[in-house]
């Protein structure tokens, strides 16, 4: 049941990109679930082997290359899936920023035990 409900809120937090970067286009809901399910899976399974790759370049922008990284992660969500649309690289690197940040901030406020 969590895990569904961390889909959904994935998927609130990329609706959301298109109202604060006018460079990234969500066609719909529907869209907005694929995307998110694409990027958790790509997330998985690319993402590590991408950071194993590149830990020189890692280890020597101390740790920023890893934003570079996540842009080019949406970038590659943008090219399989249609409706999702992502400007350049650098709309990728903000957007990604942005939806970590969004897709944290309300899996803190929906999840987070209530505290009596």
């Amino acid at each position: 049941m969590r895990l569904l409900v961390v889909w959904l809120i994935n998927a609130a937090a990329l609706l959301a990109l298109p109202w604060l970067l006018p460079s990234i286009h969500v066609a719909s809901f529907w869209t907005a679930l694929g995307v998110a399910l694409v990027l958790g899976l790509i997330n998985t399974v690319i993402r590590p082997v991408l950071l194993l790759l590149t830990l020189p370049v890692t280890l020597l922008t101390l740790g920023l290359f890893i934003f570079v990284i996540n842009g080019m992660m949406f970038l590659l969500a943008d090219w399989l899936l249609d409706g999702f649309v992502v400007d350049g690289i650098w709309a990728g690197v903000l957007g990604s920023t942005l939806y970590s940040v969004i897709s944290w901030l309300l899996a803190k406020l929906l999840l987070s035990p209530s505290r009596s």
